[in-house]
């Protein structure tokens, strides 16, 4: 048992290091930074989106943004647009699952607003209709994905495809990069 319990955890350290020392990888980050800074600078706001793991993955981020991450601060603007049971079930019940998000992103998305999709195989129909929604209204669009990018890569603005296709490890990396996001910016505007 405690060997296959090294072998998960010598995967997971792998990915990473994938990660690691990947420069254009960690350069899309950089650039992710900027642009999430840009966005509060300009009064906008972060939303995020994903489904299942993915789902609390986005609701995570958005409460690190919004809430706080180390610093005792003002809070940013970020949402995880799945929250709101009643709204995702009756959309869901009246149009389709598929249009869930798109339908949010309508309603509230702005120019100046960044859409974070979270989605292991970047194939899920309900975030590629919200990326698809974001674009025509001018949004930055940042997929995170395994490493394929999936269909959602081509309509991205910023990709962070984790190299791997384990779902575990992608959602892993994902969380990890997240965080990683997220203290970058907190730091940078609350200095």
């Amino acid at each position: 048992m405690q060997n296959k319990i090294k072998n998960i955890i010598r995967h997971s350290i792998s990915v990473k290091e994938q990660i690691y020392n990947d420069d254009k990888l960690l350069k899309t980050v950089e650039d992710i930074v900027e642009s999430i800074i840009k966005c509060y600078k300009n009064r906008g706001k972060v939303l995020f989106c994903g489904n299942g793991g993915s789902a609390a993955d986005a609701q995570h981020l958005a409460a690190e943004l919004s809430g706080r991450f180390y610093l005792d601060r003002p809070p940013l603007y970020a949402e995880a647009l799945h929250v709101n049971t009643s709204y995702v079930t009756a959309v869901a019940n009246d149009y389709s699952f598929d249009m869930i998000y798109s339908r949010l992103i309508q309603a509230m998305g702005m120019e100046n607003d960044i859409l974070i999709g979270i989605s292991t195989s970047g194939n899920s129909t309900n975030i590629i209709k919200a990326f698809e929604t974001a674009r025509g209204r001018g949004m930055t669009t940042i997929a995170f994905t395994g490493i394929s990018g999936g269909k959602i890569k081509d309509l991205s603005d910023y990709l962070i495809n984790i190299p791997s296709t384990d779902t575990p490890r992608i959602q892993e990396s994902h969380i990890m990069i997240g965080h990683i996001i997220c203290e970058l910016v907190e730091k940078r505007i609350f200095k």
